[in-house]
């Protein structure tokens, strides 16, 4: 058990890490030129108006005070309200996080059945032509934009062929798998080829270790050896990338989101970007964060479980 002491200690550290996100995103959003009021009532609204509006939401208050209201209402557990869409806060966001979720998780399944399956074929093929095509398209999807990909795909898999639709949710847990596969391919396109190369390096590091030769000597059959040491030892490194990675995955969730109109929490941050919504904006970046460090800590957990070796 006292490989995993660090259980009890890590969330300790989450309070620090929100606190400097939340002041981040305070301090960008409010950066930002315009004035949610106006973009709110418009352009015909009075001065008086106007300033009577800025008052309710307390958006005439310097921003410092701005700031310590906010963290005064998260640690009372009130979220506020979001200025455009006149509905509380934790509701908004509630009903977008499940699209969202459901992205990520998809996203991250295609990603490792890829990475694995193209991987284990080229490593097992070291030098040949699998090996060669499997490192082709790992080097070149390094380079391709999840927008430009997501595009490309819309026009061959759905204006094309017509097999999915081009945006949208679905109402039942089938037609999230139909509606979702194009946004969740072009994450796991984009994701996938780092996964590869990380893999397929560990891969042939561990066919040569000394450990595995010895099994060879002993007359185990190789099928036996790879499934239940090469394959296992190889993950490791490959995990702790992959959760490395959750937050440029949770970004990427915003741009692919709005290729395909996924209402989910990406879209609705980019939405009230551009609505100067700031509420909005600072807790859905602090529903990401927190996302990235839950993510990050559950790799740790299970890093240390796959190797004893491993304290952390």
């Amino acid at each position: 058990m006292g490989r995993y002491r660090f259980i009890l200690w890590r969330p300790l550290q989450l309070v620090p890490v929100l606190l400097g996100v939340s002041l981040i995103s305070f301090l960008l959003v409010h950066s930002i030129p315009g004035d949610p009021v106006r973009v709110l009532l418009g352009t015909r609204a009075t001065a008086s108006v106007i300033e009577a509006t800025r008052a309710q939401y307390g958006l005439d208050q310097p921003l410092a005070l701005q700031y310590l209201y906010f963290l005064k209402n998260l640690a009372a557990g009130e979220f506020g309200k979001s200025i455009i869409f006149k509905v509380g806060i934790p509701k908004l966001v509630v009903g977008r996080i499940v699209p969202t979720l459901f992205l990520l998780g998809y996203a991250i399944l295609l990603s490792v059945v890829i990475a694995i399956g193209l991987a284990v074929l080229a490593a097992l093929y070291r030098g040949r032509l699998p090996d060669q095509l499997v490192r082709v398209y790992s080097t070149a999807g390094l380079g391709l934009p999840a927008f430009w990909l997501g595009i490309v795909l819309i026009i061959l898999f759905s204006i094309e062929l017509g097999l999915f639709p081009v945006s949208g949710y679905g109402e039942t847990p089938l037609e999230h798998l139909h509606h979702l596969f194009l946004p969740s391919l072009t994450i796991a396109l984009a994701l996938s080829p780092v996964l590869i190369r990380n893999l397929r390096a560990s891969l042939l590091v561990e066919m040569e270790a000394d450990y595995v030769k010895a099994a060879r000597s002993r007359g185990i059959a190789e099928a036996r050896i790879f499934r239940r040491h090469v394959f296992r030892n190889s993950l490791i490194p490959t995990i702790t990338l992959l959760g490395v990675n959750i937050g440029w995955l949770i970004g990427g969730t915003v741009v692919v989101e709005q290729v395909f109109s996924v209402p989910g929490l990406g879209s609705l941050m980019v939405s009230s970007i551009f609505a100067r919504d700031y509420l909005v904006v600072q807790v859905v970046t602090l529903a990401f964060a927190l996302a990235v460090i839950l993510t990050n800590f559950i790799v740790d957990i299970v890093t240390v479980a796959l190797d004893p070796r491993i304290k952390l």
